[in-house]
């Protein structure tokens, strides 16, 4: 029997919902899917089956935090996503660095959330 854990789906958490939004919605250069379940709303990155998928979560249950487990978010265009990071509110405490499956880079949000960045090369 195959028990090995595969990601499904990450929430990144927000306390200024529309601030975060636009946050990611500026350094990744895309559009986030907006939807609101009960007291949960939530910024769907784009993705397509069967890659998982995530969002930007505002809810009473999540707190922002740049010390719990890091979520890694690729990106084919490294250089140009860390630029907007900066430019829009965030900041990089990881440059870019090269490890065995690529690149990687480490950035706090906006809202003050730790978050990586992959990249092939």
């Amino acid at each position: 029997m195959n028990n090995q854990p595969l990601t499904t789906w990450f929430e990144i958490p927000t306390t200024d919902y529309p601030r975060a939004k636009a946050f990611y919605e500026a350094v990744f250069a895309t559009k986030l899917h907006e939807e609101t379940h009960q007291d949960l709303t939530m910024a769907i990155f784009p993705h397509t089956e069967p890659h998982s998928g995530g969002a930007v979560v505002k809810c009473p249950q999540s707190t922002p935090s740049d010390n719990g487990v890091v979520v890694y978010l690729y990106t084919m265009e490294l250089d140009a996503t860390l630029a907007r990071i900066e430019a829009n509110g965030g900041s990089i405490v990881l440059p870019k660095t090269e490890i065995p499956a690529g690149i990687i880079a480490l950035f706090i949000d906006s809202e003050g959330n730790r978050v990586g960045l992959h990249s092939q090369g």
